[in-house]
């Protein structure tokens, strides 16, 4: 039996296919494009057991009948990645808002059209977006745990700015997931669980991904290891939490392998980080870094001092999975040693 994954070209989504193939799953995973699908391929040596399909449009409501039509009596697993995060819009419905929501009820149907007797879990890639509260997100008053939902409404998260839409999305496309479950109780036999992760950090899952602007989370390990040490530069910013993107690939082969991820939202978070602490371990652990970025406060980030803003419990979710989360500096070490390897400077 099969694995379908959308969005196989993402950033979290690579490192599953490359955990899926390793524990010898067959995997069919969706691209947007032919360019992109042979090079998804290539990547991956011409894998047999990876098998890509086209789906151009994830906001049409039939994008992905074809796909998992062709492939239906073999998907026992369906893992949707595909979801905008990027915060470079002004369009936060065209660009963010409907291909979460779209995209999610799609699959679903999809599923529940051609794979209803086959498919027995689904997993979507949610987001900690869709836990906490934008508005409060630095309020050490505010706790969170994975009972938690962002509170905006469809209009709210359009208010501010794009990152406040993005979160928005993902609030609207897992709950969206949730309903679905519920009303298709009798339709459909897939159990369900979402993968909720924050910034996610680590390495690219090939270094020729590696590139001068990464995604969203990894671009702010980016930026610090390309501004010059006489740069402007604000140690308090970026401040919020992580998890290793290693991590958050376990946990997506975990949430449809473990009996006790049914119906459960697994919130990948593994503490605090600001600027600082990435410029901390850049100038510590990379001597061709020192004198060239900048220096800022040392030792007065996260990683030093008690983390301040909203207070996460995710202690469900890590009893649930196991497995001793990636910690911070490593997370950050292997980001910037993979970009300064390509770049040729270390």
């Amino acid at each position: 039996m099969s694995v379908f994954i959308s969005g196989a070209n993402g950033y979290i989504a690579k490192h599953i296919i490359g955990d899926l193939l390793d524990q010898n799953y067959k995997v069919i995973g969706t691209v947007r494009s032919q360019t992109k699908l042979e090079n998804l391929e290539k990547q991956f040596d011409n894998n047999p057991n990876l098998t890509l399909e086209i789906v151009e449009d994830i906001c049409k409501p039939v994008a992905f009948d074809n796909a998992i039509k062709k492939h239906c009596e073999d998907i026992k697993y369906v893992l949707h990645n595909a979801s905008p995060f990027f915060f470079d819009t002004t369009d936060y419905v065209t660009d963010l808002l409907n291909p979460a929501l779209y995209g999610t009820r799609g699959i679903l149907e999809s599923i529940k059209k051609y794979g209803s007797t086959t498919v027995e879990r689904v997993v979507i890639t949610s987001s900690f977006a869709a836990v906490f509260d934008y508005v409060k997100k630095d309020d050490d008053t505010c706790k969170i745990n994975e009972e938690s939902w962002n509170p905006d409404t469809w209009e709210s998260c359009q208010t501010d700015n794009a990152p406040r839409a993005y979160c928005g999305s993902k609030k609207f496309a897992e709950q969206a997931a949730w309903e679905f479950l519920k009303a298709n109780k009798d339709n459909v036999k897939f159990k369900l669980s979402t993968v909720n992760p924050d910034n996610v950090f680590g390495p690219q899952k090939f270094d020729a991904d590696v590139s001068p602007k990464l995604n969203t989370s990894c671009e702010l390990i980016n930026q610090v290891i390309h501004t010059p040490a006489d740069a402007q530069f604000d140690p308090t910013s970026g401040y919020g939490g992580f998890v290793d993107v290693r991590d958050v690939a376990k946990a997506h082969l975990l949430a449809f392998q473990n009996e006790n991820t049914i119906n459960q939202r697994l919130i990948m978070h593994n503490g605090k980080f600001c600027s600082q602490d990435i410029a901390d371990v850049l100038n510590e652990d990379f001597s061709c870094l020192k004198g060239k970025i900048p220096v800022g406060k040392p030792h007065t980030g996260a990683l030093y001092n008690s983390p301040r803003g909203v207070v996460v419990d995710n202690s469900k979710t890590k009893q649930i999975l196991g497995f001793k989360f990636i910690d911070l500096t490593k997370s950050i070490y292997d980001t910037a040693a993979q970009i300064l390897k390509t770049e040729g400077r270390l």
